[in-house]
C-alpha cells in the first residue's frame, strides 16, 4: 500500500499540524504534500519529512501572508499528482479535501472542519482588521469558494471529523456521513506537579477568533494573574486593553509550556474550537479547564471531572466560571486519567483499523466494478 500524506499548509505549527506529525509516524515512507510551508519554524517532528511544495512557496512573504492568498490556493492544487499512490489521506481543514486522486485511488480525509472562511465567514471576518472594501471583496469571492467547496467534497471516498461537532458541519455543508476519531494529545510529555501557583493560563496563537479579547475583559474584572502564551496579530491589541495582572509572556519552548501547564490553578479556553488539543494537554498534566460551552469542548470537558464551562461567550460569564473553579476541589490524577482517552496510541490505532476497513471495502467496490465492465463487454 503506497501512501501520500497531504496537508493544507505548514505555514504555522498548531494542534493541525501534530496530526499530521503522528501520520508521519505512521507512515514515514509517505510524502508530505503542501501548498506551502514555513521550513524555518517546522516542528521537530516534521523536520527530515519528505515534504513537498507547490509554486505557491515561490511566492516572496507566503509563510507571513498565507491568507491574503486564498484565491490561489485551488489553482495550486492542481499541481499535486497522486497517480503513483494506493491511498492518499488528507489532513483538511480548507483546500486539500478538494484534490484530484486516479479512480483507482482511494482517498481518506481527516477533516478539522469544512473551511471556516467559507462556511462562516461573518462570524470569522468580524474581528479581522481588514478595510471594508476588502471584506466586501471577499464576501464576493467566498460565493464562488462555497460552491468549490460543495462541488469538490465528492472527490473524497471517506471522510473522519475530528469531533462531534465537525461531523455535523460535514453533513450541513458537504451531505456527507463522517466517523468521528479524535485528535492524538502527547499526555506522555505532561506531568502532574506537586506545585500548584497562583496564575491561570492560556496557550494560544493570538489571533481574533481566539477570543482571548473575552479572558482579558475576564480578568481585568476579577484581578486574578492571567499568563498568555503566544503570538500572532492579535497581540498588540490584547496588550493595550489589558491590565498589570494580565502577563503576555510570548511564545515559549515546549518544556516551559508543560511546566506552567502543571503549575496553573486552571487554564482558560475561551474559543468555540474544532477539536482544541491543548485543553487535555493541561488536563494531563492534572490541571482543570474553564472552556466556552461550544465545538469540540463538548467533547471533551467533563464537569466537574476535569473542568467547568461558561455557558455565554462573554466576560462576565467567564469571571462566573472563574469563580466557581475556586470554589471545587480537583482531583489531578483523575484528571490526568481521562486525558490519557486521547493519547496518541489510542489514535494510531483506531485511524490504522479505520483506514484498513475502508480501504478492504473500496478494494473489494472497485474489483466488482471492474468485473461488470468486463462481464459487459
Amino acid at each position: 500500500m503506497k501512501v501520500a500524506l497531504v496537508h493544507d499548509l505548514l505555514t504555522q505549527m498548531g494542534g493541525a499540524e501534530r496530526v499530521v506529525a503522528v501520520l508521519h509516524q505512521m507512515y514515514p515512507e509517505a510524502p508530505i504534500y503542501t501548498l506551502a510551508s514555513n521550513f524555518d519554524k517546522m516542528m521537530h517532528d516534521l523536520k527530515g519529512a519528505d515534504i513537498r511544495t507547490t509554486w505557491a512557496q515561490k511566492i516572496p512573504g507566503v509563510e507571513a501572508n498565507f491568507k491574503k492568498l486564498l484565491p490561489i490556493y485551488p489553482i495550486a492544487l492542481q499541481q499535486m499528482d497522486f497517480r503513483e499512490y494506493d491511498v492518499v489521506i488528507s489532513s483538511s481543514f480548507a483546500f486539500v479535501k478538494g484534490i484530484k486522486v486516479p479512480k483507482e485511488t482511494f482517498h481518506l480525509c481527516y477533516c478539522h472542519t469544512p473551511m471556516r472562511f467559507a462556511w462562516d465567514f461573518e462570524t470569522y471576518i468580524s474581528r479581522e482588521s481588514y478595510s471594508p472594501l476588502i471584506k466586501n471583496g471577499l464576501r464576493f469571492y467566498v460565493k464562488y469558494l462555497k460552491y468549490w467547496d460543495r462541488k469538490t467534497a465528492g472527490r473524497v471516498n471517506e471522510y473522519i471529523a475530528n469531533s462531534t461537532i465537525v461531523k455535523e458541519r460535514i453533513q450541513h455543508c458537504y451531505n456527507r456521513e463522517s466517523s468521528v476519531i479524535f485528535p492524538p494529545v502527547e499526555t506522555e510529555r505532561y506531568r502532574i506537579s506537586e506545585q500548584v501557583d497562583d496564575f491561570y493560563l492560556i496557550v494560544s496563537r493570538l489571533i481574533p477568533y481566539k477570543r482571548i479579547d473575552l479572558a482579558v475583559e475576564a480578568f481585568n474584572q476579577i484581578g486574578a494573574k492571567l499568563y498568555v502564551v503566544g503570538g500572532g496579530p492579535d497581540l498588540e491589541r490584547l496588550r493595550g486593553m489589558a491590565k498589570s495582572n494580565v502577563q503576555f509572556l510570548g511564545r515559549l519552548e515546549d518544556e516551559e509550556v508543560a511546566k506552567l501547564m502543571s503549575q496553573c490553578r486552571a487554564f482558560i479556553f475561551p474559543g468555540e474550537e474544532d477539536f482544541g488539543i491543548t485543553p487535555l494537554e493541561v488536563n494531563a498534566a492534572g490541571r482543570p479547564v474553564i472552556a466556552y460551552k461550544g465545538g469540540g469542548a463538548l467533547d471533551t470537558i467533563r464537569p466537574p471531572l476535569n473542568g467547568v464551562y461558561f455557558e455565554q461567550p462573554t466576560a462576565a460569564s467567564l469571571a462566573d466560571a472563574v469563580r466557581q473553579c475556586e470554589s471545587m476541589t480537583w482531583n489531578p490524577e483523575l484528571i490526568r486519567a481521562h486525558a490519557e482517552k486521547f493519547s496518541v496510541d489510542r489514535f494510531k490505532s483506531e485511524f490504522d483499523k479505520h483506514l484498513q476497513t475502508k480501504y478492504r471495502a473500496f478494494l473489494e467496490s472497485t474489483n466488482q466494478r471492474k468485473s461488470v465492465g468486463v462481464s459487459l463487454s
